[in-house]
């Protein structure tokens, strides 16, 4: 195979390991009803099988970026690939709820093992600059659209296969790509990485996901819960000792003169509050075109693809060559000034509106996130040396991460309180049904389900309303934060140039070993 023909293969081969993970995301909020009748899982359950992935990815990203640094990340793929495949078949025939919230569990610290590594082998692969950021472009837009993908996939299959057919779907799709990726993936290592430290490594975990945790549970519970406050104290805490210690030890997990880039510190900053503002607005949708107005599964991600596919037309299309006419930063700030646009057009959005309205405002979305994500995330491979891509890449994986969780919980609360207060229910609705009709719009459709019909049809509408004038609110604040985004980006990334040379290995200074 000629050199060209390796280079893409190795794209095609990373596509397909990260295209898994990204559809599997969104597989299992389709599963949860599913797999919730037969396996009976306890309310406290069913967070853990949604939450337990997303803990131990973001947890592990750090780590395994390190590792993947060390032994090379072609092994880790490999590994992380074999793993992924595995558990995959074990949480598609999981008899019980706690060894599903295991394999949720396995797989996340698998999936931990593929973003990073792919992408450090895309470095690897493609050394010419204008064609490595085509290569991120294509990679993160075809990404994207495979999150869309999932709940059309996911609804497919459930509307004829059991629950677990979601997730057994994995294993082929991966056993595919181990057997590719050993014959035809180049590696890629740090020919002098040192040894792993292994105290930074339940230091990084505890840090990350104690941060995590705190940010759910405030979403889910509210502020006034004393274990909140421990998890985020004990996450900073942990956080704060992890980087203390990585400018102490000679071989850190994670280098942190890397921060001295700007080009790396506004673009993994940039990356966390692009993702704040899109992923709600990612779930807000989900939930408006299959709750307040009672689409399917099946049709509500159909309806979705349009967003992805515009993320992918940014991405792959448009980014690279407008890297070369505008700039690295006035594509970024271009990018989050489109999104906001689309955001700020959902506001004439209701019940009633026709899809055909909406198109436009998810379009524009997708297309503006797909142009400021890719040039973000091409711009943190190119301004490290190649040896620490993969750290690298953990680090923009993990501030993702943060970002998305940050997003969830802050613009989410702001949908609830918004719907919370407008809320007005008809007279005669008994307590209880009303007490539920206040907590959540799903909560309040199954109390309308079990009252009069009149009556209930009317406490429908009302929470319907409730949560389009919610759902108004969110928006509008992720608008508002993406055209903050847009003027960070353009402070932050102003002198980073169009076209970033190999990034040379940064001076070594002195260390103070630590134990």
């Amino acid at each position: 195979m000629n050199e060209t023909g390796r280079k893409w293969s190795t794209f095609a081969i990373c596509l397909l390991v990260a295209l898994v993970p990204n559809i599997d995301l969104t597989a299992l909020n389709q599963a949860i009803p599913h797999l919730s009748a037969d396996l009976d899982p306890s309310a406290t359950q069913i967070l853990w099988i949604a939450d337990a992935y997303g803990f131990a990815l973001a947890g592990l990203l750090v780590t395994m970026g390190g590792i993947g640094d060390r032994i090379g990340h072609k092994r880790l793929l490999l590994i992380g690939t074999a793993v992924f495949a595995a558990a995959s078949a074990v949480t598609a025939y999981a008899p019980s709820a706690e060894l599903l919230i295991a394999a949720r569990a396995l797989l996340g610290a698998a999936g931990a093992t593929l973003m990073p590594s792919c992408l450090s082998l895309i470095r690897r692969a493609f050394t010419e600059p204008k064609e490595r950021t085509a290569a991120v472009g294509a990679f993160m837009g075809i990404a994207g659209l495979a999150v869309g993908l999932g709940p059309v996939l996911s609804g497919a299959l459930l509307d004829h296969f059991w629950w677990g057919s979601v997730f057994l779907i994995n294993v082929p799709v991966m056993a595919a790509a181990l057997v590719a990726g050993a014959f035809v993936l180049p590696e890629s290592r740090n020919p002098a990485p040192g040894r792993l430290d292994l105290p930074s490594v339940p230091l990084s975990v505890a840090g990350v996901v104690g941060v995590v945790y705190a940010i759910k549970e405030a979403a889910a519970h509210g502020l006034d819960e004393t274990r909140i406050y421990l998890s985020l104290a004990l996450g900073l805490a942990a956080l704060a000792a992890f980087l203390v210690r990585q400018g102490r030890v000679a071989h850190p997990l994670i280098d942190i003169r890397l921060f001295r880039h700007a080009a790396f510190t506004g673009s993994v900053c940039t990356n966390m509050f692009a993702m704040f503002a899109l992923v709600a607005q990612s779930l807000i949708f989900s939930l408006f075109f299959q709750l307040a107005l009672g689409w399917s599964p099946l049709k509500a991600g159909l309806a979705g693809l349009p967003g992805a596919a515009g993320a992918m037309i940014g991405g792959a299309a448009l980014a690279p060559p407008l890297i070369g006419v505008l700039g690295r930063a006035r594509v970024v700030a271009l990018g989050m000034v489109v999104a906001a646009g689309g955001f700020s057009l959902y506001l004439v959005i209701g019940l009633h509106t026709s899809y055909w309205v909406m198109l436009p405002s998810m379009l524009l979305g997708g297309l503006g996130m797909g142009l400021a994500m890719t040039v973000t995330g091409d711009t943190v491979l190119a301004s490290v040396p190649k040896d620490r891509s993969g750290a690298a890449s953990a680090i923009a994986e993990t501030a993702t991460e943060l970002g998305g969780a940050l997003g969830m919980a802050v613009l989410g609360s702001v949908l609830t309180a918004v719907y919370r207060n407008v809320l007005d229910l008809p007279a005669g609705v008994p307590a209880p049904a009303g007490a539920a009709a206040r907590d959540s719009l799903g909560a309040a459709l199954q109390a309308a389900a079990q009252l009069p019909g009149t009556l209930g049809a009317e406490v429908a509408a009302a929470a319907r309303g409730a949560f389009v004038d919610g759902m108004h609110a969110a928006l509008a604040g992720s608008a508002c934060l993406a055209a903050l985004v847009a003027v960070f980006a353009l402070v932050t990334l102003r002198n980073v140039p169009k076209v970033i040379a190999e990034a040379e290995e940064p001076e070594e200074p002195e260390f103070v070993h630590a134990p």
